[in-house]
Parts: C-alpha cells; structure tokens; sequence
C-alpha cells in the first residue's frame, strides 16, 4: 500500500488515539495529522513516539478559517491529502425542556458543523487528486437516541445524513464517504457508576463494551482501497444492540 496522508480530529481521546495508531501500525511511511483544540497531552505524546510520521496540527473544527489553515499547512508538507477522520465530538447531556439554547447550538457547532466544515475544506484537494476517503463518527445514539440527548443525537443524526449527500455527490470522482456509529466504547469519557454500567452492559448482546481498537479497525478498513466501492454507508459498531 502506498503511504497515505491522513488528518485525524479530535485525536487526543481514546478513539482518536486508536485511529492515529492504526494508521501508524498500517503502514510505516502514513503521514499522520492529529488536528486538536483544546485537550493536547496524549496527541502530543503520541506524536513524539513517532516524530517523523506524526504531528500535531492547531485545528478549532468549528471554524472555518481553522480548516483552511490546518489543511493548507498539510499541503504545503505534502501536496495532497489522502484520508480525513471527522472524529471531534463531546456531549452535553439535559432534558430538552431545560436544556440551555448555548448548549444545543455549541454541541450542534461541535458535532454537525464541524464535520461540514471538514469535508468542504478537503473536498477540493481530493476532487483534484479524484481520489480520497472521509470517514465520520458518528454515534449509536444517531440511530437510537436516548433521553437527555436531543442536542447530540439530533447532531449524530445529522452527520449520517450529511454523509449519505455527500457520498451521492462526489462518488463518481473517486472520493468515498462513510460513516460509523459506535455503541458503549470503553473510553475514559465512558463515565458510568456500577448500577449504570451494569444496566448498559445487559443491553448489550455481547455483555461487553467496545475498545477503542474495534472501532479503529473499521476506520481503517473504510479508508482502504479495498473499500472503494463502499461509500454512504453507516457502519454499527455495538456488540449487537437493536
């Protein structure tokens, strides 16, 4: 497989953190982009185990002058751009009746913006190279939303829609577009007490939460050129939830 130039966001979580490592195990010449805000220290540490192949890239995915830097930084190391990971996200959890309007319209901006502002900003280097691939995170809670989550559903929700357009639109050009939805994903930000964990793992089939390597695995393999007559789909990764 030839090397691949590959922007991960939100690359400093458990998930982001398995994607990146992947695409590093995949092949040794993949040039890895982590595109972070906020939250640095493990993208950091990661790009130092691995300093010629990956790097750290200042990238806000709610703004659009963010984008244009962040990707025109990219091009000017490497003239294209291969693969883009939409895997910033964050949830704010409430009852819609007493949710605050700053919390749907900044969890709607994180999740649902931000991914249009990804896609918009590469599109025109993988339409001229007539090839790339974009893969989405999206969530369960797209497809089953729970209570207290109509913010972040209703963004999850979105992102699947925005993928299947997408797809449509640029399918003929070579550019893949895909989504997954991952369930209960052992991450640090899987915050749950023991009566919580107990109740989602008897909702699960398997009777155990994902690793962040499952869902990394199913990234990777969207991204490759075996999977290029894959595209507008939406990938569960659940252990067997219905």
């Amino acid at each position: 497989m030839n090397p691949r130039v590959i922007l991960v966001t939100g690359a400093n979580g458990g998930i982001g953190q398995a994607i990146a490592r992947s695409f590093l195990q995949e092949s040794p010449e993949n040039q890895i982009w982590l595109g972070l805000h906020a939250r640095l220290d493990q993208a950091e540490k990661l790009a130092r185990e691995s300093p010629d192949h990956c790097r750290t890239i200042a990238l806000d995915v709610t703004r659009p002058d963010s984008w244009k830097a962040a990707v025109a930084e990219i091009l000017s190391r490497h003239q294209r751009l291969d693969v883009l990971v939409n895997n910033a996200g964050h949830h704010e959890d409430a009852l819609l009746a007493t949710m605050p309007l700053d919390s749907w319209q900044r969890i709607l901006a994180l999740n649902l913006d931000g991914v249009f502002h990804g896609c918009q900003a590469v599109l025109p280097t993988m339409i001229g190279q007539r090839h790339g691939r974009i893969i989405n995170i999206a969530s369960l809670s797209a497809l089953l939303a729970p209570a207290g989550q109509a913010n972040y559903a209703a963004a999850k929700a979105g992102v699947l829609a925005l993928t299947q357009s997408l797809a449509k639109e640029v399918a003929r050009i070579g550019i893949t577009v895909n989504a997954v939805c991952p369930g209960y994903v052992d991450t640090a930000t899987l915050a749950m007490d023991e009566m919580e964990r107990k109740r989602a793992l008897d909702r699960i089939p398997m009777r155990r939460f994902g690793q962040p390597c499952e869902v990394a695995a199913a990234v990777r393999f969207l991204a490759c050129g075996e999977a290029g007559y894959i595209t507008g789909s939406t990938l569960k990764i659940d252990g067997g939830i219905f």
